[in-house]
């Protein structure tokens, strides 16, 4: 048999056992009552090593009954030097005696090195004890058992349970021990099975069932359970209470949590613990009490470490980090030192307040007690310091780790996106040795915050080849990005990937795939992914109705949203942002007006700016500018440039340059530094014929060394995004391009369309201005879009900027004389040309 070898505690030194100070004096032990009292004095493995020797000199180490003894007190020392002798003298007991040892031996043996973890010698101990012929007893199984649940040994524990019913040891004591081994292991049924078919049960047996259940995440299950067991006549005990306990915690049910706490004290009959308290105030933080939580801890005038770490985790994970960093302020008053998971706790509370300070004096203590040794404290470090924006703190503190963890670069790539170092993040990623789901989801979700979604969309691509399976949390990235692209076959992709790699569709996703489909412009795609979502929550509403509002359904838009009041579902002022933007896109004035009114008049919401700026909107776009101005001048806060910028947009619409010159003074006075507002400006003048006025708008412009944002529009042909830019002609295909802009340009002049050059900014001469309002980035797209696709398939093109008015009526014209479909998104809304109209009816 292998000998244990392992020796993890320093001996202590310890005076010579008392039996052999007298050499002179030839004691013997004769009974077993003396023997019993020499091994209970035993304090250390030297003393338990002279025991032997002088039980060895009187013969005693080949008595069955001495043996017994010497080996029960060698295992209940519990350390791996105490084991290893054990088996030393089990070993030469066998070779002494010329006998194979008693069940009771390799009892202790197995329950030996399963207390100390060593469960896979355990497992060799029971078999050799059944190849040496010995029978195990019903003691036998339940320590077996244990040390199968702590490696998941599914295998072994399976064939001991055939042997307990073959050799009918079906009594309580072994099958609680196989109902907690199939709990530990998982197989929840089997354990079920086990218990159900027990004819008596005890508080162990339901015990060992309720906890398994929370264990596996079967909290409703447990609790069930407990009430069940309390109606059976059964008393729980403390280990009963804190597992149920903790199942209410994870339900955060707190009127269930206070129901099971009926049975603690007096009246329940369970006496409350330490263990029974910390619990309890987790249960309370985890249910939204934090003052419930906090009179407990107040309370306990015994407060021990795992309290207060219970209630410092929960102050952190509820954002209430000074409050955490309170307790912490206790623990001299209590005489508590901080161990790893306070100082965890700590860290996180530094980081969450970004008080570097204080996450100095914890990085002090984590150096004077080793505890950098420990992977997740390292890592807190990295994360706390990135947060209080000392980069190069972190990045010091991650090149000193000696055991650089997948965790470890997860955290300093999070960091680094964090503070918007995309390019280290990057760099940071391609050197990684290994990683994980969660480096890829960190990545892809930073290229996404970045507005690189062509990279994120690339990124999420190689995955595969890397055996990287993507989740829930890649897909709302990658729908995000889809969606921002505008790319429509590959939002059908990302869908069919989702359901042939079964990825469950929770609230979030569902959201963000209905949001991925309306920025593509499918919103039929998108209601039939809202309509198959069995939970709604208000977000989800609320990018459905956007989802109407971009493509201008405004009707269908306060239809959903009278369908969510009918569901109970609360609105929040985003729900009615999108509703406002919605009757703006589609002239719904008094729709507008009333649920502006509604929403204090009705649901108690206090419009914001950005609801003013909605209503400015539209009331401006109806050219209705006093009205606009009366809102303006009623609104409780001070209005500004964005409020300024939505009026000037209207101004633009209606050529109303007086109105749209005031607008721009008062943008100027709040936000200077704004360029946007002097090009919209300079838009207006050009259109009212004003060139001087531009001049002057421009050349401010230039002073100010600011450039107007360029057009761009993209296009997705066969799964790739091509990118046009206002005059731009460095595409591979522009040749053929520029032919077909030609051909398009004929077709619609012999239509009747005559360009808008009042679109064009620059004073130059009007066969220049005709030449670069054809090279409009819009233009270019959908050009290519007609050489690049079939006959009769809709073109989908996506602009960065408001789409103008000359390239709106080409885009008209372009649908009927080529019969195309054309769908294309501005920065504002969707256009659906059909035929030689718009779906926005010229209203945009």
């Amino acid at each position: 048999m292998a000998v244990i070898t392992q020796n993890l505690s320093p001996i202590v030194a310890a005076p010579s056992f008392p039996i052999l100070t007298n050499q002179n004096e030839h004691k013997t032990i004769t009974e077993s009552s003396s023997l019993a009292v020499l091994l209970k004095n035993c304090k250390t493995i030297t003393e338990l090593e002279q025991l032997h020797c002088h039980m060895t000199k009187q013969g005693l180490n080949r008595d069955h009954s001495a043996m017994r003894k010497f080996m029960s007190a060698c295992t209940e020392m519990g350390t791996f030097d105490s084991l290893n002798y054990a088996l030393k003298a089990f070993e030469q007991f066998k070779e002494d005696g010329d006998t194979s040892g008693s069940s009771f031996m390799y009892n202790c043996l197995i329950r030996g090195c399963s207390s100390l973890g060593l469960c896979d010698e355990a497992i060799l101990i029971y078999n050799h004890m059944v190849d040496m012929g010995i029978a195990p007893d019903k003691y036998t199984f339940p320590f077996f058992l244990r040390a199968c649940s702590k490696i998941a040994a599914f295998s072994e524990g399976l064939q001991v349970h055939a042997a307990i019913l073959k050799m009918g040891f079906e009594v309580v004591y072994t099958q609680n021990s196989l109902i907690f081994f199939y709990m530990e292991c998982g197989e929840v049924v089997c354990g079920r099975k086990v218990f159900d078919e027990m004819r008596e049960r005890n508080v162990v047996t339901w015990t060992s069932l309720i906890c398994g259940y929370a264990r596996m995440g079967f909290a409703k299950e447990a609790v069930d359970l407990f009430f069940e067991m309390v109606k059976e006549g059964i008393r729980p005990n403390s280990y009963t209470m804190v597992c149920v306990i903790s199942a209410c915690a994870k339900l955060q049910d707190l009127e269930l949590g206070e129901r099971v706490c009926g049975y603690i004290g007096e009246s329940g009959g369970v006496k409350a613990n330490a263990q029974m308290l910390s619990a309890l105030v987790d249960m309370y933080m985890k249910c939204g009490a934090t003052d419930a939580a906090k009179e407990l801890f107040d309370e306990c005038v015994d407060k021990n470490l795992v309290l207060c770490n219970t209630i410092m985790s929960n102050y952190v994970q509820t954002g209430l980090a000074k409050e955490a960093m309170a307790i912490l302020d206790e623990f001299p008053a209590q005489r508590l030192r901080p161990d790893r998971v306070t100082v965890l706790s700590a860290i996180s509370a530094c980081a969450q307040l970004g008080s570097i300070l204080w996450g100095k004096c914890c990085h002090g203590y984590v150096l004077r007690n080793g505890l950098e040794c420990w992977d997740s404290v390292s890592n807190a470090l990295i994360d706390m310091y990135m947060k209080c924006c000392k980069q190069e703190m972190a990045c010091k503190m991650f090149d000193h780790m000696t055991n650089k963890t997948v965790v470890s670069w997860n955290s300093l790539i999070a960091g680094l996106i964090r503070n918007g170092d995309i390019d280290s993040a990057w760099k940071i990623f391609n050197k990684m040795p290994e990683s994980d789901s969660v480096s890829w989801n960190t990545m892809i979700s930073g290229l996404v915050q970045e507005s690189m979604f062509k990279e994120a969309t690339e990124l999420f691509r190689v995955m595969p080849s890397k055996a990287i399976k993507a989740d829930r949390v890649t897909m709302v990235s990658i729908a995000s990005a889809c969606g921002y692209l505008g790319a429509l076959d590959l939002a059908k992709w990302i869908y069919a990937y989702i359901e042939k790699n079964e990825i469950h569709c929770d609230i979030r996703l569902g959201t963000a795939l209905v949001d991925m489909f309306a920025r593509c412009g499918d919103p039929s795609s998108a209601m039939h992914i809202f309509n198959k979502m069995e939970k709604r929550d208000v977000s989800a509403w609320t990018v459905a109705i956007g989802a109407m509002a971009i493509n201008g359904n405004g009707n269908q838009a306060i239809d959903l949203f009278n369908q969510m009041l009918k569901q109970g579902v609360k609105p929040d002022g985003v729900v009615f942002v999108r509703l406002l933007a919605a009757c703006s896109h589609g002239g719904l004035i008094e729709e507008g007006r009333y649920l502006f009114r509604s929403m204090t008049g009705i649901h108690g919401i206090s419009p914001q700016i950005i609801h003013y700026g909605c209503m400015v909107d539209l009331l401006g776009r109806a050219g209705l500018f006093e009205e606009a101005l009366d809102i303006i001048k009623s609104m409780p806060m001070e209005p500004n440039d964005v409020i300024w910028s939505s009026l000037l947009a209207a101004c633009r619409m209606h050529q109303n340059v007086d109105m749209a010159a005031y607008a721009a003074q008062r943008i100027r006075e709040l936000a200077p530094e704004r360029t946007g507002v002097h090009v919209l400006l300079s838009n207006i003048y050009a259109s009212a014929g004003k060139w001087t006025d531009v001049a002057n708008v421009r050349l401010e412009l230039k002073e100010k060394g600011a450039r107007k944002v360029p057009g761009s529009s993209s296009i997705e042909i066969n799964g790739k995004i091509h990118e046009f830019t206002s005059g731009d002609e460095s595409h591979p295909e522009m040749s053929q391009i520029a032919l077909m802009l030609e051909e398009m340009n004929c077709k619609v002049r012999d239509a009747g369309h005559v360009p808008d050059l009042a679109d064009v900014l620059l004073y130059v001469d009007e066969q220049e201005r005709e030449y670069l309002l054809s090279r409009h980035s819009e233009k270019l797209a959908l050009a290519f879009g007609l050489i690049s696709t079939g006959r009769g398939t809709p073109i989908r093109v996506v602009k960065n900027l408001r789409i103008c008015s000359d390239c709106h009526s080409f885009a008209k014209l372009v649908s009927k004389i080529y019969n195309r479909e054309i769908i294309m998104r501005d920065n504002n809304r969707f256009h659906l040309f059909r035929g030689g109209t718009c779906s926005c009816n010229d209203y945009w």
